[in-house]
Parts: structure tokens; C-alpha cells; sequence
């Protein structure tokens, strides 16, 4: 009897973590590693998801991928200590979606914050001459209020936005719209609140999703590896990374720093504690 080959790359399960707040440098490094997942015809991919969420357009092109992905690859996500937010939104990609008991998931909904210093401005006399086009070109500037006409528009974008998110979900779960609204309202809750509502499949580990996801294409859970694609780091990145304490920590705090100015007036999908 002659056995089929199977190329090296189908017998393991693809992984790829998402980490922190999801922005476009996150887009793109999971976009290239699901098509490199699509390349080397990975049966199985195993999707670990530690985000509070992000940016709505940077969410929306990874879940669009991962459906499209899905086609092809079965796909098991796995909530690890918190996915909230953007981090949900993405996770409806994946064909069954594993959480920890104690999770922090949900607050599906959305946010966007603006500064107002017009009374710091004035007190040290600082004023800026704005010449626009039509009255609604600066808005969310940050040296005046916003008027109420400009409130309504934004709560209008809000809106819509949700509703996007809302319709992601009961897609991605086979849910009622009403359902789904029920409890999306921003609050969060626990991978065992999410079971009950519907949002996971099952409550387990990083370890359980993988072994369900190996029994999915007919895989021996206890032979089968992961294969991580992750983004290769320049070399002196690696080097001060093993050799600095607190490097890691520090690093996280810029860009969190970062993600927060660089996304101030932007619609987010987004858990802010």
C-alpha cells in the first residue's frame, strides 16, 4: 500500500499570537503570517489572542483575512488573559473560540476621545486662527469645545460602528441581532460569562485549543506541534532584549504611549480601564 506524502507543514498547526493594543504595525505582521499559513497549506491554525483591542479599520482586515483564511485552514481561537473589544472582533474569525474561566472579554463597543485644553491655552495665552473650508473640518479640534451639532455627527460615526461590530457577532456566533445587543454595551465579563452568553465555545487553556484544533483535521493531539510564525527581530533588538532588565516593560509603556497619541479622535474598539 502506498501512503500519500504529506508535505512537512501539514502535519503541525500554525500559531500566531496577537498581542496588545491592535494598530496597523499589528495588521500587517498577522496579514503576513496568514499568508505564509496559506503558502505552506498549514491544516490547522491556532489563533492566541491577548489584546484589549485597538484601532476599528486595523480590526476589520484581520478578521476579513481570517475569513477568508477559513475557507481553507480551520481555525481555533484562544483567549488568554484578556480579549476585549478589538480583540473579540477579530476572534469572530476563527471557527470556535476557547477562553480561560477568569478571561476578561467582552466590552464590545465603541469609544473615541478627543482632548479639549482650550482653558490651559487660554492661560498661557496661546490662540490658534482656524481657516477651514466647512464648519465641520476641525472637528474634535483640541483648543475648543465641541458644539452640539459636532456631537451629533460623532455619535452618528459611533453608531454606525457599532452596529458593524454588533452585526460581527451575531454572524460569527449565530446569534440574534437583539441577542447580542442584550449585553453588548460596553461592559466586560468573564470567559465563563462568555460561555453562558455565547461569545466562546468552550473554557479551557491555550493547550486545550491546540488539541482541538489538531483533532479538527485529524491530527493526534498528542503528537502534533505548533509551528509559531512570528516576526523576526534585527538582530540587536534580540541581543538588548536578553541582556537589559525591564527592557520588556519599558518597551510596552512606549507603545502604549505611542498607540494613545497617535489614535487620539479615532473611533476605537477598544477596553480602557
Amino acid at each position: 500500500m502506498i501512503w500519500p506524502f504529506k508535505p512537512k507543514f501539514q502535519k503541525q498547526i500554525a500559531r500566531i499570537e496577537v498581542t496588545g493594543a491592535i494598530a496597523a504595525a499589528t495588521r500587517k505582521r498577522v496579514l503576513e503570517a496568514l499568508k505564509t499559513i496559506e503558502e505552506r497549506r498549514f491544516p490547522a491554525l491556532l489563533l492566541r489572542i491577548d489584546s484589549p483591542g485597538g484601532t476599528v479599520g486595523d480590526s476589520q482586515e484581520i478578521y476579513e483575512a481570517l475569513k477568508r483564511l477559513r475557507q481553507k485552514v480551520k481555525i481555533v481561537a484562544s483567549f488568554g488573559n484578556i480579549s476585549a473589544s478589538g480583540g473579540v472582533y477579530i476572534g469572530m474569525g476563527a471557527d470556535h473560540i476557547v477562553a480561560n474561566p477568569g478571561t476578561i472579554t467582552g466590552s464590545i463597543g465603541v469609544i473615541l476621545r478627543g482632548n479639549n485644553l482650550e482653558r490651559l491655552l487660554e492661560k498661557i495665552g496661546v490662540s490658534f486662527k482656524v481657516i477651514k473650508s466647512g464648519p465641520y473640518k476641525d472637528i474634535l479640534a483640541f483648543d475648543r469645545e465641541l458644539t452640539e451639532p459636532e456631537e451629533n455627527i460623532l455619535q452618528d460615526l459611533i453608531d454606525n460602528s457599532y452596529q458593524q461590530f454588533v452585526e460581527t457577532v451575531a454572524e460569527g456566533r449565530k446569534l440574534a441581532t437583539e441577542k447580542v445587543k442584550s449585553f453588548a454595551d460596553g461592559r466586560i465579563f468573564t470567559g465563563a460569562q462568555a460561555l453562558e452568553l455565547g461569545i466562546v465555545d468552550r473554557l479551557g487553556t491555550e493547550e486545550d485549543a491546540r488539541r482541538w484544533a489538531a483533532e479538527l483535521v485529524g491530527l493526534d493531539p498528542e503528537k502534533t506541534k505548533c509551528f509559531t510564525i512570528e516576526e523576526r527581530k534585527p538582530f540587536w533588538n534580540r541581543v538588548v532584549s536578553s541582556k537589559v532588565q525591564g527592557v520588556s516593560g519599558l518597551s510596552a509603556g512606549i507603545d502604549w504611549l505611542e498607540f494613545e497619541l497617535s489614535t487620539s479622535g479615532q473611533p476605537l474598539w477598544l477596553y480602557r480601564p
